[in-house]
């Protein structure tokens, strides 16, 4: 697996909210956030593995001996705290704790409740909060670095898509042969890591996160394909529906209300615009051409250390957009037992407005 090192600034500007927030130390398991700071996912499993960022010291790795070969390399960045089998690893955590004098604790969402649980039974006069209001500010708005990383991974899934426009067909294929397919493109484009390839042909699109299966795909059938993969840890997620052939009169018309939907939502994103402005834009658009009842999910999510962060694009979410923030941009429509149609890109919103991270075509492909 592909590594980055470790960043200095992003520990000084979590101690500078840990501080804002009165919060003595933050416990991080494996996870995205665990990555952040460190530069490497971490091992989620029965043994612990935990991030220890204390406010006035130095940051802490505890970890399973067998695994401390893989944290052996960040020994100038972090102190590391090594447990053996048979050790008590929540005894380390609780020496830490009591050693800093660490009376507000913050712990992320991904640190196992069988750790937390145990933990807190042996620190009982210590107060334990949700670590994600403040992980969450340090992640939404990504760094110049972070944005490199994304426009690189949209940039090579883009590269997988023209290939297979160019070369592949849809007629007589499974879905999951196709999925398999372009999965190896994906790859050989340079991605480390395919998260997902949802092929959905036929009636199978009308459901957004359909499992990819053996269905065979017939001519005039629309697929909606939604695929995407992580380089150096950050990820890419595009969603096109090209036709197998020629589409119906019908498909085409609610594809193009799709495409105008994104665009609306595009055009409204910059600075300062709530959330859920932008899925209202989409929305509208399609209430118009009389599809509104068939767009049944938000319109974007955040996208960077996963697929699915935050800020989310959604009715009730009032938060501003801000420069470096990555969400997605992904409206459609989804007849029940008829097809489904969704386009998707990637868009970084910037200091006067937003930047699409995908540049292959949006228009409806027809595919032999």
């Amino acid at each position: 697996m592909e590594h980055l090192p470790p960043n200095p600034e992003r520990l000084a500007r979590a101690r500078q909210l840990m501080a804002a927030a009165a919060i003595d130390l933050l416990v991080i398991g494996p996870s995205a956030d665990f990555r952040y700071f460190t530069g490497r996912p971490g091992h989620l499993s029965e043994r612990l593995t935990a991030l220890v960022i204390e406010r006035d010291g130095p940051p802490v790795l505890v970890v399973p001996k067998l695994e401390a070969p893989l944290y052996a390399d960040l020994e100038s960045a972090f102190q590391l705290v090594v447990w053996a089998d048979g050790d008590d690893p929540i005894a380390h955590l609780v020496t830490l704790v009591q050693s800093t004098g660490s009376r507000a604790i913050a712990v992320n969402d991904q640190f196992w409740s069988g750790f937390l649980l145990q933990l807190q039974d042996r620190l009982p006069e210590r107060s334990f909060r949700r670590a994600s209001p403040l992980l969450r500010r340090l992640r939404m708005a990504k760094d110049t670095g972070e944005l490199a990383l994304l426009r690189e991974a949209s940039r090579r899934t883009d590269a997988a898509w023209e290939y297979f426009c160019a070369h592949e067909r849809l007629t007589g294929r499974t879905e999951r042969e196709v999925a398999a397919r372009l999965t190896e493109l994906l790859l050989a484009q340079g991605l480390h890591e395919v998260a997902f390839c949802i092929v959905a042909s036929g009636p199978n699109g009308a459901s957004p996160h359909h499992e990819t299966g053996d269905r065979v795909i017939q001519p005039g059938d629309p697929v909606v394909i939604d695929f995407g993969g992580s380089y150096y840890g950050y990820y890419s997620d595009i969603t096109r529906t090209p036709v197998a052939g020629e589409p119906s009169s019908d498909f085409a018309d609610a594809y193009e209300a799709v495409l105008e939907a994104q665009q609306a939502a595009f055009a409204a994103m910059r600075p300062g615009v709530p959330c859920q402005d932008v899925d209202r834009a989409a929305r509208q658009i399609l209430h118009e051409h009389g599809y509104g009842s068939y767009f049944i999910h938000r319109l974007g999510h955040g996208v960077g250390l996963t697929v699915h962060e935050d800020p989310y694009l959604v009715e009730g979410n009032d938060e501003p957009l801000e420069p470096g923030m990555v969400v997605s941009d992904e409206p459609g429509i989804y007849i029940p037992g008829r097809w489904g149609v969704r386009i998707e890109d990637l868009v970084v919103v910037t200091e006067d407005g937003a930047e699409r991270l995908n540049s292959v075509s949006r228009e409806l492909l027809r595919l032999p």
